[in-house]
């Protein structure tokens, strides 16, 4: 039997899932596996130009592709990635073809016969599917342990139905952390009953059934929910994050890391080198988060009412030469000149955190962008939008006192809960100036260090990585000798 593990990655095809996934594929690479990476051909390009920035000679990563049905569920030819929905009607359309790729797996699966299979938890069906074969099936969540664990109560325990209006506060059950929470800050499939809510019970089972979970944090983040997850909740899972830390070092990957970026990499650094250390402030909702024209205008007011320097990336598809943006104040951009950045896109962002004007983060706590900014040392306001995110915003602000809420109230799919400019401003002054941004920062950068610790030799995240590769070869030699 070849000795060496083979393991396949099938990431969802959205770039928040893609990219750990890929660094995910490098890590096992780096370590002596091989590595496959599972998915359609309208993503492969991305994922072979993820695999060659800073890609090590000599790492074996491959890319397999299988057919996304998006003709037989009604979506647009080339509509394979999560980024490019528009509407809820597509969105139940993707899913739906997310649903039927349960077939060309299982094919795929027969001819390799990989040791291992890493799949996305949006695909519960994985778990039946490799276990017809013998093959071992880890669920990667991209979630925080923090979000997994309180995910984990309130599905078990159902506290939520035992308040009396939407916005009364309840304690989520069992955590380390006396955490409260409201109804409006739970996803809708969780207060109603909806097609997704079944989907959301079927995730659970599955993750129960495989053989474990991969994580994309590291042990001194959050130990306690870490070692609850485990030895509470029982659940048998291993950190290997955080996993961009892996390419950190080569050459240009800070640059393309996610998107092509809108703006390059050298206008990016000449604006930033050109201001005082921590006097910047980032602003970035994440590739999914499309908040209205007024809520844009909020936040523009609020930045320039704050007086501070700042870069802000705005995902926004109305921007044609002569036509006038309605979503920014009148003359806007030609008073914060020098003063205040406006990329409208994509932005290199782990080139931003990591600069030392950058004084603190204004993001939607998504789990990539919450660990890319604590690797950097950078504290946060924190405006959840939706998925795990009101969970990850407890976690920064009440467990480790690296951030301060803006104020957010209410799950919202795509478009974001209102907030006023006022509110804005007055997140952003908290977070950039006083004696409390100044502790904030100090632990933000401390747990930063701590990061790049773990992912070192005979590091939390590199020990536990160890583990795994050591179970998995265990695992196939227990199989193999059948």
């Amino acid at each position: 039997m070849d000795s060496q593990l083979h393991i396949f990655f099938f990431p969802y095809m959205a770039h928040s899932h893609m990219m750990p996934a890929i660094e995910m594929a490098k890590l096992f690479a780096s370590r002596g596996c091989k590595a496959s990476i599972v998915s359609t051909p309208a993503n492969a390009p991305h994922i072979h130009k993820a695999i060659e920035s800073g890609t090590n000679l000599g790492l074996e990563i491959g890319v397999l592709s299988i057919r996304f049905p998006t003709q037989e569920v009604g979506l647009p030819e080339g509509c394979e990635n999560a980024n490019s929905l528009t509407s809820l009607e597509m969105m139940n359309k993707f899913f739906t073809a997310v649903n039927m790729l349960d077939q060309p797996l299982e094919q795929l699966l027969m001819e390799h016969r990989p040791s291992c299979l890493v799949a996305d938890l949006f695909f519960p069906w994985a778990t039946d599917v490799s276990a017809k074969f013998g093959i071992p099936r880890l669920v990667f969540h991209g979630f925080s342990f923090f979000a997994l664990c309180a995910l984990a109560s309130l599905l078990r325990h159902e506290p939520h139905k035992q308040v009396s209006s939407d916005s009364e506060p309840f304690v989520i059950p069992n955590l380390p952390d006396e955490i409260k929470i409201t109804r409006n800050q739970l996803p809708d499939y969780m207060k109603e009953e909806t097609e997704f809510s079944g989907f959301l019970k079927k995730l659970d089972e599955s993750e129960l059934n495989s053989y474990g979970i991969i994580v994309n944090s590291y042990y001194e983040l959050e130990p306690a929910y870490a070692d609850h997850y485990r030895n509470v909740l029982g659940m048998k899972a291993w950190h290997v994050g955080p996993t961009f830390l892996c390419n950190e070092e080569k050459e240009g990957y800070k640059a393309v890391r996610g998107q092509e970026a809108s703006i390059s990499e050298q206008e990016c650094s000449n604006w930033l080198d050109s201001k005082k250390s921590n006097s910047v402030i980032y602003v970035c909702f994440g590739s999914l988060a499309n908040f209205v024209d007024s809520q844009l205008m909020e936040i523009a007011m609020g930045l320039e009412a704050s007086g501070k320097q700042f870069i802000w990336v705005v995902k926004k598809g109305k921007h044609e030469e002569g036509v006038k943006e309605e979503w920014l104040p009148e003359g806007f951009e030609k008073r914060m000149e020098g003063k205040g950045l406006i990329v409208r896109g994509w932005a290199p962002q782990l080139l931003i955190l990591q600069h030392q004007a950058v004084g603190a983060f204004v993001t939607h706590c998504g789990w990539n962008s919450t660990l890319e900014s604590v690797c950097a040392g950078v504290p946060m306001v924190t405006w959840p939008v939706s998925a795990e995110q009101f969970y990850n915003e407890k976690l920064v602000t009440q467990v480790l006192g690296i951030g301060v809420g803006v104020g957010a109230k209410k799950w919202a799919r795509l478009t974001g809960d209102s907030v006023n400019r006022e509110a804005i401003e007055k997140a952003v002054n908290l977070i950039m100036e006083g004696k409390e941004a100044e502790e904030m920062r100090s632990r933000s950068k401390a747990l930063g260090v701590m990061a790049s610790r773990a992912v070192q030799e005979g590091g939390s995240s590199y020990e536990d990585l160890t583990a795994l590769i050591e179970d998995l070869r265990l695992q196939r030699h227990c199989c193999g000798s059948k």
